[in-house]
């Protein structure tokens, strides 16, 4: 705005007293201040306001107004409630500064000032963002992206001082202002993921108002382009694949122009997702035909043909086809009648990104196909290396979860449910079916455990944790009261503690010695123990059959 606006309003009861000349100049902020020397805090272009407690006497005058116009300030509004009036001396020293210098009647307050500048700059910046959006949505939709979401946020932090970021839906952070700045730490951006989906699960509208510690968020969805919040059928479709924009602002008291500014912003983002998204098409049709391959049994040679293929598309440059993991994952929710294939595929696509990885990009090197409510990706490793333990490295069950729990679980909420499974990694087509039916396998350890979000891998399946979430209830519940029934009963009469000197005393392998240290007994007296556990159960545990249906027992009850 300009200086000449504010002695057009009058309610803010401007009177000038000198740079009538100067009044074209433009304000950027406005600044109060009753510092002698206030330049450390001006960065060009506002109107300071002063309330004159910093002149002691006619000399201190000539060295404010200097100093404000080294400055570089737009012009200068005293009060006149702290002396009546304006001192003489500061009107000759703006004079001679050429600054203008207006005088603020005593019944008008500075925060009324500050209201109405701040009121018309925001609008006047938010005016020019929309123009500038507006132009850069034309060459986004005709052409190449224009700088991607990077651009628009930097506009953001720019035009209209928001700092603002696209996060993914497990709050992996897309894009962020690049200008100087404290960023947005990892544990924040899961947070704010898990309040999104939390929210979106409602059926809320955008955005959600969010507070961490002292900051408030607004959360805004980024829907794909050319869908209206209306469009899916089902907010579950899409709740664990959309974008997010989280503006550090609060949202609650804005103006439906400012809003409606935002929702452009996120439509242009929208722009690059849907782009991206095109991209991976030729990835996940690579994944199915392996995986079509694989599952109809097809000769290795005609596998290997179709992974020299994808090799270079998914890792470029790369000159020999690399190591191969599969990870299987399925998304089900509790009524059963909405296909959880797509939600899969799109989660495993993000999930499989490491969490340190920003921008769109890493996530366009993992090849993902789905069929029902499973999906399936080819996991390209091109350099696996050999833990101390000697396994190989890559990717591990446990460690892809661990970041993402907190928001799949609000975006799951109470009727739904992830689960993954990891295989080995293999080095040739002849390996792909092995890992898959052991991705699948693990998959289905994982979704015998409880939560919301579970994972198993490859490593889990060479011990008996693979077979006993398969035993069915009714054998579990025979099996274990046949072993552990008279037990617990003579525990419970006598405080015996036989249970746990069963299982302490299969824990150290039988030894009666490393079982007695640790139980705190004398030998006689574990021997006695063991002795009574074997009369009450008919088992004698020095026989290894025994000792296993001892194990098992424990491990299912």
């Amino acid at each position: 705005m300009r200086l000449r606006a504010l002695l057009d309003t009058d309610a803010l009861g401007l009177r000038l007293l000198g740079g009538e000349d100067e009044l074209d100049r433009t304000v950027r902020g406005v600044m109060t201040t009753d510092l002698r020397d206030p330049s450390r805090y001006l960065s060009g272009g506002e109107l300071v306001l002063t309330g004159l407690a910093w002149r002691r006497d006619a000399a201190d005058s000539e060295p404010f107004v200097r100093l404000l116009v080294q400055a570089g300030v737009a012009g200068l509004a005293a009060g006149e409630a702290e002396l009546g009036n304006v001192p003489e001396d500061l009107v000759v020293a703006c004079v001679r500064h050429r600054l203008p210098l207006f005088a603020v009647h005593e019944s008008v307050a500075f925060a009324t000032i500050t209201e109405h500048v701040v009121r018309q700059v925001s609008g006047e910046r938010a005016g020019d963002l929309a123009a500038v959006v507006d132009r850069h949505r034309r060459m986004m939709t005709s052409g190449p992206a224009g700088g991607g979401p990077d651009v628009v946020l930097d506009l953001l932090g720019s035009d209209l001082d928001l700092r603002a970021w696209v996060l993914s839906p497990t709050g992996r952070l897309i894009a962020g202002p690049k200008v100087a700045g404290p960023g947005l730490p990892a544990d924040t951006c899961a947070k704010l993921a898990a309040e999104h989906l939390a929210a979106a699960r409602t059926g809320r509208r955008g955005p959600h108002r969010v507070t961490l510690g002292s900051s408030t968020y607004s959360l805004f969805p980024v829907r794909s382009s050319g869908r209206s919040p209306q469009a899916s059928r089902d907010v579950r479709e899409t709740v664990l694949s959309d974008w997010l924009l989280a503006v550090e602002a609060d949202a609650g008291d804005w103006p439906e122009e400012r809003l409606d500014l935002l929702r452009g912003v996120t439509q242009l983002i929208a722009v690059e997702r849907d782009r991206r998204d095109a991209a991976r098409t030729v990835r996940r049709r690579l994944a199915q035909e392996v995986l079509e391959l694989v599952q109809a049994g097809a000769a290795p040679a005609e596998i290997a043909a179709r992974l020299r293929v994808a090799a270079p598309v998914l890792l470029p440059g790369l000159g020999a086809a690399p190591h191969w993991q599969v990870v299987v994952a399925r998304v089900e929710w509790q009524d059963g009648d909405l296909e959880g294939g797509p939600v899969a595929q799109s989660l495993l696509e993000e999930i499989l990104v490491d969490p340190s990885a920003t921008g769109p990009e890493p996530s366009d090197r993992i090849a993902v196909a789905h069929t029902g409510d499973e999906a399936i990706a080819l996991v390209p490793l091109p350099a696996v290396s050999t833990e101390h333990d000697g396994s190989e490295a890559g990717i591990l069950a446990d460690a892809l979860l661990e970041s993402v729990r907190d928001p799949l679980s609000a975006g799951l909420d109470d009727d739904g449910r992830v689960t993954l499974g990891v295989s080995a990694s293999v080095h040739s087509a002849e390996g792909l079916r092995g890992a898959l039916e052991e991705a699948r396998h693990a998959r289905r350890v994982a979704a015998a455990r409880a939560g919301r979000v579970c994972a198993a891998g490859h490593q889990e399946l060479a011990s008996h944790v693979l077979l006993l979430p398969f035993v069915p209830d009714d054998v579990r519940r025979a099996f274990t009261a046949r072993l552990l029934d008279p037990l617990r009963d003579y525990d419970r009469r006598h405080r015996a503690e036989l249970i746990p000197t069963l299982e302490a005393f299969l824990d150290c392998d039988g030894s009666w010695t490393r079982c007695a240290t640790r139980l705190h007994l004398h030998v006689n007296t574990l021997r006695y123990r063991v002795g009574r556990i074997e009369q009450l159960t008919s088992r004698d545990l020095s026989r290894l059959e025994d000792k296993l249906d001892f194990f098992l027992a424990l491990r299912m009850s």
